[in-house]
């Protein structure tokens, strides 16, 4: 079964989680995930105070940027919130965007080989182990969580160029596919996150979570050309579901075809009515989203066209410029 979730962004002001929420929660969708962009809302902040607000839905952040955090204390502040609210948590971690990284002090000259040494390093401490590890920006020393989670919590890391893919498959737990990803695009990253754990001996399930900018309604299609050129998405990456209903769950059909495990619908950055878009998510949740494509809307293609690169979050994959 794939599961479909919703994206509360940080063009929304805080004070607005609590509800939207509560929202998603009475509407029974499974997930509800929120951005650590920066200079905006904390990620750790915000998923506490969404939990904290609801009692079933699962609350995730996509994502957390590994240079922002020393790996230990995401590790503690992760387990706390586990422990405290047991399986709803979902946790993603990724670069950054290298220009935010940059104004903080925090870019790393080789995000590679930082989530290559900081992945398994989280992934270890979560799962109750002692951890020691001397390398390029991870270094602990024997260190081992005192309150674990009683199970391990799932990393999930964000990818994008190939290198970056292949990493997530090594490494990570599951891999997410932000804004911008087109059906295509998830199948190729597929096909390279498989190899990558086949070489690497790793079996198991991966989850793959992939962001679907979503919108609803008459005009929806001219809108999201819009919201496209603010985000200064080009090419193949101007990729979203509009329109009814039916399109919009085709739309996510052809995710879930693609391989997508989880899609999250994320509507307009400003979106004026965040209340019916929510209850409009609500009714494409609604739907059985098992993988047998048979039982999906024959998928539409999405719109897409050119636009002007206006965005740090649409540069060019992080491994294009890593040198490892």
């Amino acid at each position: 079964m794939a599961s479909l979730g919703v994206i509360f962004q940080p063009s929304f002001p805080p004070e607005r989680l609590r509800p939207a929420a509560q929202r998603a929660e009475r509407a029974r969708i499974a997930e509800l995930w929120v951005f650590e962009d920066c200079f905006r809302e904390g990620g750790i902040a915000s998923v506490t105070a969404a939990l904290a607000a609801t009692e079933r839905i699962r609350i995730g952040v996509g994502i957390l940027p590994m240079p922002l955090r020393n790996v230990a204390a995401l590790a503690m502040e992760a387990a706390t919130i586990e422990r405290l609210f047991p399986g709803r948590l979902r946790l993603g971690v990724g670069h950054g965007v290298l220009d935010w990284m940059g104004q903080v002090g925090a870019r790393a000259a080789s995000p590679l080989t930082l989530m290559r040494e900081y992945v398994p390093a989280l992934r270890g401490l979560l799962a109750g182990e002692e951890v020691t590890v001397d390398g390029r920006y991870v270094q602990l020393d024997h260190v081992r969580l005192d309150w674990p989670p009683a199970a391990p919590v799932p990393v999930l890391a964000a990818g994008e160029g190939p290198k970056t893919l292949g990493v997530t498959g090594e490494v990570a737990d599951g891999t997410i596919l932000t804004t911008g990803t087109s059906p295509d695009m998830v199948r190729t990253a597929v096909e390279r996150i498989r190899a990558a754990r086949t070489a690497a001996g790793r079996g198991g399930q991966h989850e793959i979570v992939v962001f679907l900018m979503t919108d609803f309604g008459h005009g929806s299609a001219e809108r999201m050309e819009a919201e496209f050129d603010a985000w200064g998405l080009a090419g193949e990456r101007r990729t979203a579901a509009v329109g009814d209903d039916e399109a919009v769950a085709a739309g996510v059909a052809a995710l879930v075809e693609a391989g997508a495990t989880t899609v999250l619908l994320q509507s307009l950055a400003h979106e004026a009515d965040l209340d019916r878009w929510m209850d409009s998510a609500a009714r494409i949740a609604a739907r059985d989203w098992g993988r047998d494509p048979s039982r999906h809307p024959r998928s539409r293609r999405p719109p897409r066209a050119r636009g002007p690169a206006l965005d740090p979050r649409a540069s060019p994959p992080l491994d294009d410029a890593d040198p490892g």
